[in-house]
């Protein structure tokens, strides 16, 4: 065969279809196969891939905190609100008098 490719292209090619090592994903616990927004109050089970099979790297009360988790994201999830500031265009205008 004269198509046959190199070995280093084949393995190229290979390493970007390969999932990345590290990479995280949730699973119900007891329910495998069901969909990650069913039942979110369910205990779930966060993954890792180490290059070769899921293993357990954490566990997480529910969906929400499970979330935030995969996220990288800390605490609640909140965005704290900015200090209310007085508007300056109430009281203003040419129509008002100083």
């Amino acid at each position: 065969m004269d198509d046959d490719e190199p070995l280093e292209q084949w393995a190229a090619r290979r390493e970007k279809r390969l999932r990345p090592v590290g990479e995280l994903k949730t699973v119900i616990v007891g329910h495998e196969t069901a969909a990650a927004h069913l039942h979110p109050h369910l205990p779930r089970v966060i993954l890792q891939w180490d290059g070769y099979q899921w293993t357990p790297y954490r566990m997480a009360d529910d969906y929400a905190a499970a979330q935030r988790a995969l996220r990288g994201i800390d605490g609640d999830g909140r965005m704290p609100l900015p200090p209310a500031e007085p508007n300056p265009m109430i009281g203003r205008g040419r129509h008002r008098k100083p």
